[in-house]
């Protein structure tokens, strides 16, 4: 059900972008499977490049395994979350479907273009970046304004300086358990004068 949303407007990327349908070429036949709580996507690459929706019961050659937090976090070009999905099977087409995923770009103003003119398509194109670039510092300083907030005015983190403080407390008293123990020693075996 979800292919049929998908695959045309991925195809429509695909073919904006014809570097990509080469690179598909090469692993045409093959099957991908994408998985989330929120959907499943299996995808079958076509000779030309293509997606087309697979069968049900093709065995996937590459299984793409993502929590729903790695997908919105893949889909606002967060490279780190790529790392948090489960990758398995065939490792050179994964490979290919993230250089895909970090590569392709989709020049919406031009889509834009046949429906609103240049014009208009240039200029939401210029507010589209705006608030992209607005939503991006709004999550950062929110999460700079978070960790500062649990760090420092509702304590659940402790800061480097306090952490290097305990450390250091630890090691001394770590010392100081360590000349008494000696000292017991020295006490049991009858030397009190000596110290360790």
């Amino acid at each position: 059900m979800f292919e049929a949303l998908a695959v045309p407007a991925i195809n429509r990327l695909l073919r904006g972008n014809t570097w990509a349908l080469e690179k598909l070429q090469a692993h045409a036949g093959k099957t991908a499977l994408l998985t989330s709580a929120a959907f499943e996507l299996r995808l079958a690459v076509s000779d030309t490049g293509e997606l087309r929706a697979a069968s049900p019961e093709a065995a996937p050659d590459v299984t793409i395994a993502a929590s729903p937090g790695v997908v919105l976090r893949v889909l606002a070009r967060d490279e780190a979350a790529w790392t948090a999905a489960r990758v398995s099977g065939d490792m050179e087409f994964a490979g290919t479907i993230d250089h895909l995923r970090r590569n392709l770009v989709w020049d919406y103003e031009e889509d834009l273009s046949h429906v609103l003119g240049d014009i208009g398509a240039h200029r939401l194109g210029r507010a589209v970046r705006e608030l992209d670039r607005w939503g991006r510092a709004a999550v950062r300083n929110l999460g700079h304004a978070f960790a500062e907030y649990s760090t420092y005015e509702q304590p659940m983190l402790a800061s480097a300086r306090a952490v290097d403080r305990f450390v250091s407390e630890v090691d001394a008293l770590r010392d100081q358990l360590a000349r008494v123990e000696k000292r017991i020693e020295l006490l049991e075996r009858g030397e009190p004068g000596r110290e360790p």
